[in-house]
């Protein structure tokens, strides 16, 4: 057998394929279980001693089912373990749980996800830990903001909806100079697009209902730890009830195996859509990591290997009347939360002024926010021609 590494898109068809996960079937098999029965104590302690080494203990547990996608994650990401949950922002919440008591306090990018910033205001505040949220471009001047109580630094790249690309190792570096654990939120990497545990990040959280799921029909998360965290992750995890359906893991296994063909195509039609949208007047700027006017791209260009379909732009003007005929009446954009999928979406997002505390945002040029799919570009971009169409006419042009 070869030693030499596989390639990124072998590694997607080949790992978590273990004969001990598939019994030898193309794709591991769907375990449903809660209870396991055992022949014997001496059965039963065996499996109690290695419920962490793929043996089977107790369905919330897992079965071999989530072994191994678990396997195939972890390796993926560059980690040493996988714990699942329910939903992106399950997996967020039990990663911050697990590392922040009362008294404690905590970073938070200020570009973060908004259900995310609501965990840390109205339910982390109630037990007692603060939380304190800081520029995505901060860099090196995060020290300033650590405090001796400071426990976690919590990272989003590129951010939710603004699309800042944050200086994750310089983040890293600083935060583990004062003993913090550093997790970040990659889902839009996905877990081929950058290697965040190179970097110097403990705990790497995907919502696996975006880009590894990829056909908007399962919900679910994962978090992936170093060597030195993942202990503590899956068995804080586990006491919090995190649990999984066998049959989304199936799921979200089989998406997972399209993954590099389907980034790939997307982020290659999500750059003709940029380009496209570049010679349009209305265009303020373009807020997508792959080119220079998206704040932090010099770090995507060193950090990331590749791109995928989210991205955002800028108008220069606008009003509420003006987005509504921009984002109503698409023929191939559908307006819905959430990304990732094979379908391309679009949002118009107001109000981020009210999510921000750290920095300072412009509501008074819209953004909108798109997912492109697997559509045809030109479908697409006749479909944003009629709704710029739509827009001018509101805006009398």
């Amino acid at each position: 057998m070869s030693d030499k590494p596989m390639k990124t898109a072998t590694k997607i068809v080949s790992l978590g394929r273990d004969k001990k996960y598939s019994m030898g079937v193309i794709n591991p098999p769907v375990f449903r279980a809660s209870t396991i029965v055992f022949d014997s104590m001496e059965q039963m302690r065996h499996a109690a001693r290695h419920k962490h080494n793929g043996e089977m203990f107790y369905g919330r547990r897992g079965t071999p089912t989530h072994f191994s996608f678990q396997a195939a994650i972890a390796e993926l990401e560059g980690g040493v373990g996988t714990a699942l949950y329910p939903s992106g922002a399950a997996a967020i919440s039990a990663a911050l749980l697990s590392f922040l008591k009362a008294g404690d306090h905590l970073l938070m990018v200020d570009s973060v996800y908004e259900p995310t910033r609501d965990l840390c205001d109205k339910v982390l505040k109630g037990y007692g830990i603060e939380t304190s949220y800081y520029d995505p471009l901060i860099g090196a001047g995060i020290a300033e903001l650590i405090r001796p109580n400071t426990k976690v630094l919590f990272l989003e790249s590129p951010g939710s909806i603004t699309m800042e690309v944050q200086d994750v190792p310089t983040l890293a570096r600083i935060a583990h100079e004062h003993g913090l654990t550093v997790m970040l939120d990659n889902t839009w990497a996905s877990p081929i697009n950058c290697r965040p545990f190179e970097m110097g990040v403990d705990i790497s959280i995907q919502a696996a209902t975006k880009y590894i799921v990829g056909h908007s029909d399962v919900m679910m998360g994962t978090a992936t730890a170093n060597a030195g965290h993942w202990d503590q992750l899956r068995e804080h995890s586990y006491l919090l009830g995190q649990t999984t359906s066998p049959d989304d893991v199936y799921l979200a296994a089989r998406g997972l195996r399209t993954l590099g063909i389907r980034l790939a195509q997307q982020d290659k039609n999500a750059r003709t859509i940029a380009d496209w949208l570049l010679t349009r007047p209305e265009l303020d700027h373009l807020r997508h990591p792959a080119y220079p006017s998206c704040p932090g791209h010099e770090f995507f260009e060193r950090d990331f290997s590749g791109g995928n379909g989210l991205f955002s732009f800028v108008l220069k003007d606008g009003s509420n009347a003006a987005l509504e005929a921009f984002v109503e009446g698409m023929e191939h954009f559908k307006m819905g939360f959430s990304w990732g999928g094979y379908e391309s979406l679009i949002l118009a997002i107001t109000g981020i002024d009210r999510i921000r505390s750290a920095t300072r945002w412009d509501s008074s040029k819209p953004l909108i926010r798109l997912h492109i799919g697997l559509e045809d570009p030109e479908d697409l971009i006749a479909d944003l021609t009629a709704a710029f169409e739509r827009y001018n006419a509101v805006m009398g042009r």
